[in-house]
């Protein structure tokens, strides 16, 4: 992988991460774009640079953490259903959803279809905030963010529309979709490490450094950006950018 390469893929998933649009799914076909050979290295670069993104959401959130306790237990349950499932299929999620963009392309097409019959249909009020989330809830939510093992899904976009069916408000949902990240994404990244740390190299951990920091300062803005925008919009532009990608992607696919 070419430090051009690594570039281009931090910044997709330091922008992508927390947006329901699918940062494994950008990286999937941007790698397909770029014809970056899919290497053992190359697909635990686009796993481990996910910990440059969750530091953003760490140094933004790490006070509320320590002073609200309450959102410790919510936030372990929740993350149960996807370890669970990532522990279980992790050669199958790595060597056949991962490699498999048309699953991805799908994925964001129908997730896309979704997000938009959601914001339309889901009148729904808040009742309940992260702090107050029962254990059901709290496992409720983190079975919507196991379905994001599927390339293309979307933790995000899982995790927000688990939150908001329990009956926590738009913001609240994303608040808690950031947070659920920390745990999750760095169990992915440790579990990455351990089962393929033999192809990680000197000369390579220059470029995950670089990967990391990138990821860092483009999740840092976008976190920012996000919670200001969903104030006052609402996810179907997300639903129709997903669609959009999904068919022009597919039309590259099989030109």
């Amino acid at each position: 992988m070419s430090f051009d390469h690594a570039v281009i893929l931090a910044l997709i998933e330091g922008i992508t991460e927390f947006l329901p649009i699918s940062s494994t799914g950008h990286m999937i076909l941007a790698a397909k774009l770029l014809n970056i050979p899919q290497t053992e290295f190359a697909k635990s670069f686009e796993i481990i640079i996910q910990l440059g993104a969750i530091m953003a959401v760490a140094s933004i959130y790490m006070q509320t953490l320590f002073t609200n306790k309450k959102l410790w237990m919510p936030l372990i349950l929740a993350f149960v259903p996807t370890a669970i499932m990532g522990f279980t299929l992790y050669p199958f999620i790595k060597n056949v959803l991962l490699e498999n963009s048309m699953i991805t392309a799908a994925s964001l097409f129908l997730g896309g279809l979704v997000l938009i019959l959601f914001d339309k249909y889901h009148k729904k009020t808040a009742q309940i905030t992260p702090s107050t989330l029962t254990p059901k809830n709290a496992l409720m939510i983190g079975l919507f963010q196991s379905i994001s093992v599927i390339p293309g899904v979307s933790r995000a976009a899982a995790t927000i529309i688990g939150g908001m069916i329990t009956g926590l408000s738009k913001k609240d949902a994303v608040e808690f979709s950031f947070l659920l990240a920390l745990p999750t994404m760095a169990a992915a990244t440790l579990l990455d490490v351990i089962k393929n740390r033999e192809v990680f190299t000197q000369g390579n951990i220059g470029i995950l450094l670089l990967g990391c920091a990138i990821a860092y300062i483009s999740a840092l803005i976008t976190v920012k950006k996000f919670l200001t925008y969903v104030k006052t919009h609402s996810f179907a532009s997300f639903g129709v950018y997903r669609i959009v990608l999904a068919v022009l992607f597919a039309l590259y696919a099989f030109r």
